[in-house]
């Protein structure tokens, strides 16, 4: 008796199993349309939800400079390959659908459909819990971290590396904190600066550059408004600080910093603690550089001449090769006497690097000798004129 009541429960257990599995199976059949229809309608809030999440993002990222936390790119992601996989299921659904019969409760074909079911049931499940995750954002972007440097377009040049490769060098040097470079104006200071600036893009360090540019105008609060930018201060309130109040606020990120400052044309001695900018030690690491077109400002600013380098204007054949090559071997070989006139213009040029560029571009159209000669006529008599900045240079240059 023992053994036949034994073996009876165990077939109830079995046969109550079966059942339930069977009525489990069973109902993703039963619930596929409800399901069909709740899964278009939860997609339908996950897609307004997600362009909702997505312009407050643009919005950040626009206005205010800020870069979207990865939480928030995750969930947009993960929301776009859901809402697809949903809609696919969803256009697929019509074939499932016609395959019910009873009411929606069988199925010609029940392995497929209750295949189809689990599908629908998850991807259900899937929207549901997203839209939920979504929640959690209060805050959908950040203030991104400040890069250590930025490129600058910087075109190539002749001449430079040489004074390159002399400033690279002061910089590796623990007791050079300041570095001037000076000379004529257009003789590629500037030039030499970008290329300083790209030369600490493109290798590895652990300085903070940064880059401004001095005006003869308030050189100081225009210095600062840069240097704000650049290291990422608030604008609010910005404009209506005083410059002091300003260096205080430039001079507590920078002082936390090892940064490498990059100061173009300056005309006078700048006050660099003024501006809010630390002084460079041996202690803090940081580097100042900057240009000016005078030397007595480079011995105002730091006294050790090793540490000032000069610019140079260059020498008739480097002058050549860079004019040549903003005019064009097609132009040069127009007429025979072209070439001679492009050595005559070169010259008036007095190896100025801005000049040579700056006329060569114009003379890349000039195909006849009469307006080659036509054009020393006017640098020799109005050079000033015809290059703004450099033809005083030009026309002062002990060369010419």
């Amino acid at each position: 008796m023992g053994n036949i009541f034994s073996i009876s429960l165990s077939l109830d257990t079995i046969i109550t199993r079966c059942w339930d599995c069977a009525a489990g199976q069973a109902s993703y059949i039963c619930n596929l349309e409800d399901n069909l229809h709740a899964l278009q309608a939860e997609v339908e809030e996950l897609k307004a939800i997600r362009s909702d999440l997505l312009r407050r993002v643009k919005i950040a990222e626009d206005e205010q400079q800020l870069k979207r936390l990865g939480q928030v790119e995750g969930w947009l992601q993960r929301a776009e390959t859901l809402i697809n996989d949903a809609g696919q299921l969803i256009l697929e659904s019509r074939q499932q659908i016609n395959k019910l019969c009873i009411g929606g409760c069988c199925s010609t074909h029940p392995r497929s459909s209750i295949k189809f079911g689990k599908q629908i049931a998850k991807k259900l499940q899937e929207a549901k819990d997203q839209k939920e995750k979504e929640k959690d954002f209060s805050d959908v972007a950040s203030k991104p971290p400040l890069p250590s440097s930025t490129e600058r377009p910087s075109e190539p040049t002749v001449g430079l590396e040489f004074y390159l490769n002399k400033v690279w060098s002061c910089l590796k040097e623990k007791q050079v904190g300041i570095i001037g470079i000076f000379g004529l104006g257009g003789v590629g200071k500037t030039t030499l600066l970008n290329q300083i600036n790209n030369k600490f893009h493109d290798t590895t360090h652990d300085y903070l550059v940064i880059w401004a540019v001095a005006s003869q105008d308030r050189p100081i609060e225009k210095v600062q408004d840069q240097i704000a930018k650049r290291i990422g201060l608030p604008n609010e309130g910005w404009e209506s600080k005083s410059r002091d109040e300003k260096a205080g606020d430039i001079f507590n990120v920078l002082c936390r910093k090892k940064f490498a400052f990059l100061l173009d044309d300056i005309w006078e001695w700048f006050d660099l603690t003024g501006a809010g900018v630390p002084l460079p030690t041996q202690d803090n690491g940081s580097k100042v550089i900057f240009t000016t077109r005078r030397l007595d400002v480079c011995c105002q600013m730091q006294p050790n001449m090793a540490n000032n380098i000069k610019v140079e204007c260059l020498p008739p054949g480097e002058a050549l090769k860079l004019f040549e090559e903003k005019v064009g071997s097609e132009t040069l070989q127009m007429h025979p006497d072209i070439r001679k006139l492009a050595e005559a213009v070169v010259e008036e040029c007095a190896g100025l690097p801005l000049a040579l560029i700056t006329i060569g571009r114009a003379m890349a159209s000039k195909k006849t000798p009469p307006e080659w000669e036509y054009a020393i006529k006017v640098l020799r008599q109005s050079a000033a004129s015809v290059l703004p900045g450099v033809g005083k240079e030009i026309s002062s240059h002990p060369n010419r």
